[in-house]
């Protein structure tokens, strides 16, 4: 479909104008998924954050929250596709986008096919885990009776590095812990 008089036209200007939008958009609405991810390492949550935007504005959102609510299932995207599912009277989140700083894990890749949400836009890979394509997909998976538009890379840079900072502070932690536990039984068999 190379023909250059498609080029200027109205329907291409539309679409390139459209698609430039988008982006903004993007943008806009992962810039508040960032700033969610910023409370959970608040709550020391692993830091991901998640919106559902719904006809142009933000119906819900969510943090990671397993460990302060002692619920494995109580990830950013749970959290928020469960408030959107409850305000949209639907558990069908059809034209919703789901903003997350991180690649879903299964559980949550899961969850956006079940309910058909249409377009996940992600910041960051998860290559150990992540099932919108970095170590599964489980987004367009012919198998699957519904089928997810994925976009990637809106704010990775400083997704990864909230994410890569945190778990270099729990590691430090976990050592200095780990140490002062030895101290203390060493100290402890002298007396």
């Amino acid at each position: 479909m190379n023909d250059p008089s498609l080029i200027n036209s109205p329907l291409t200007l539309l679409v390139t104008q459209s698609a430039e939008e988008q982006k903004q958009l993007d943008l806009v609405f992962m810039q508040r998924a960032f700033a969610l991810a910023q409370q959970a390492e608040q709550h020391d949550e692993i830091p991901v954050g998640a919106v559902v935007v719904h006809q142009g504005k933000i119906i819900a959102e969510g943090f990671n929250q397993s460990i302060m609510l002692h619920d494995p299932s109580s990830h950013a995207e749970m959290n928020a596709i469960r408030q959107a599912g409850k305000l949209l009277n639907n558990y069908r989140l059809l034209d919703c986008t789901l903003y997350v700083t991180l690649e879903p894990c299964p559980m949550c890749a899961g969850l956006l096919v079940h309910s058909r949400i249409k377009r996940l836009v992600y910041a960051c890979h998860d290559f150990k885990t992540g099932s919108a394509g970095s170590a599964f997909n489980l987004m367009n998976t012919a198998q699957l009776n519904h089928q997810v538009e994925v976009h990637s890379g809106v704010m990775q840079a400083q997704c990864s590095e909230l994410l890569s900072a945190f778990f270099k502070r729990r590691r430090k932690e976990k050592k200095q812990a780990k140490k002062a536990a030895k101290a203390a039984t060493v100290t402890g068999k002298c007396d």
